[in-house]
């Protein structure tokens, strides 16, 4: 499995991200983004959102996934937010289509996980995972996730919902 360092996203980055300038990104984050992430420009607009909300938003989503010791972004992934009220994190994870199939997946939901287990008011881990997205239920296997329920999405219809307790 691959090794995935995250690299947050900052509101400046976001705007570039959201105005489509890859370049002014990757000097704002730092490092050479992807456009992969300019295309997914709809989730930076409601991370920035997000962030002029609750600024502690900020250390929890919005995070370029570099894969190492490559140094190339593959995705991206965090949380959809700070741990709520009953400690509870929602992971978010997308590797680009050009890097799918190689192990991205688990090792960002590894290394998110890791992150969700330092935090000690995070109690537990949750996944939203469409009936019929057979990888992602793949991905999630062996990580201690188990099935709690069902929702509807407005977005991706119904989800099985997944939980995994913190560490």
């Amino acid at each position: 499995m691959s090794s995935i360092r995250f690299l947050k996203l900052s509101p400046t980055v976001l705007t570039a991200l959201v105005a489509g300038d890859l370049d002014a990104a990757s000097t704002a984050a730092g490092h050479p983004l992807s456009h992969y992430l300019v295309e997914e420009s709809w989730l930076w607009e409601i991370r920035l959102d997000d962030i002029s909300r609750d600024p502690e938003a900020a250390d929890w989503i919005a995070r370029a996934a570099v894969a190492e010791p490559e140094g190339i972004v593959v995705g991206h992934g965090g949380f959809h937010g700070p741990p709520d009220g009953e400690g509870v994190v929602e992971v978010a994870y997308s590797v680009d289509p050009a890097h799918r199939r190689r192990g991205h997946a688990k090792a960002m939901l590894a290394a998110l996980l890791a992150r969700a287990d330092e935090d000690p008011r995070v109690t537990a881990v949750r996944a939203s995972i469409r009936p019929d997205n057979a990888g992602s239920r793949a991905v999630i296997a062996g990580f201690g996730f188990r099935k709690v329920g069902e929702q509807w999405d407005p977005e991706d219809g119904l989800e099985d919902v997944w939980l995994r307790p913190a560490a």
